[in-house]
């Protein structure tokens, strides 16, 4: 069976090594490169199924990497795991904003970092399919699109038209981190003014209600927020 494609970008040969040994037992095919001119032009002549990029590169650095792909039809579709260094968190709320999928922070583990790439792999392959779904189920959660209705096991819950929506967008995309700003953008509720704090109270009120299944929802800290991910 053919694995995917992963075009691994970082100015470091033995990260590059580290990474590309173990996805590439992991079956899939690789390509490294380690400046952002380089990982542009892979990008599109390569046509990886996902790009590990990291945002200290030489030259045309990570963020303007993952802005000219994101801008690109050719190749914005493709998915960006940011790999960052500690204490870049304003980085990474800005590659978030630009469409980056995911990140992972210096030193990370080789499993975690393979975990992430699944999940992110998975997420992108049966998305498109899915999109049309009026239902939305993840454990004891069941969400009614049309209906505007939520159920956790065989309890009617009641939302707010913008807390609804705020549950929504999150549990269509488990495991990936919304930064506040993504939220507001997507979230156009009436009912209630949406704003960087406001965010905060209302994923505070979606817990409540939701009870113990408002552990799904996580705070990725100096970031935003996403909705845990299951098997």
């Amino acid at each position: 069976m053919t694995k995917e494609r992963i075009l691994i970008v970082d100015d470091e040969e033995d990260i590059l090594n580290l990474i590309s040994y173990n996805l590439e037992r992991e079956g899939y095919k690789t390509k490294c490169v380690t400046t952002g001119e380089a990982a542009i032009t892979a990008a599109r002549e390569f046509e990886p199924e996902l790009i590990l990029l990291d945002l200290m590169l030489p030259g045309i650095d990570g963020l303007d990497v993952c802005r000219i792909l994101k801008n690109d039809s050719k190749t914005s579709d493709i998915p960006i795991i940011m790999v960052t260094a500690k204490g870049e968190e304003s980085d990474v709320v800005i590659g978030l904003e630009l469409g980056a999928n995911d990140y992972v922070c210096k030193p990370f583990s080789t499993k975690v970092l393979a975990a992430r790439v699944k999940a992110i792999l998975r997420r992108s392959h049966k998305s498109e399919p899915k999109e049309e779904s009026k239902l939305v189920t993840i454990e004891e959660i069941s969400i009614d699109i049309p209906r505007h209705t939520v159920f956790v096991e065989n309890d009617k819950i009641d939302f707010t038209a913008t807390e609804f929506e705020i549950l929504l967008l999150l549990s269509k995309h488990p495991g990936w981190v919304f930064t506040r700003s993504q939220i507001i953008n997507s979230v156009k509720g009436d009912d209630y003014p949406v704003t960087d704090r406001s965010v905060d109270v209302q994923i505070l009120n979606l817990r409540k209600k939701l009870g113990k299944a408002g552990n799904y929802i996580e705070t990725v800290r100096g970031i935003g927020y996403r909705f845990r991910e299951t098997e």
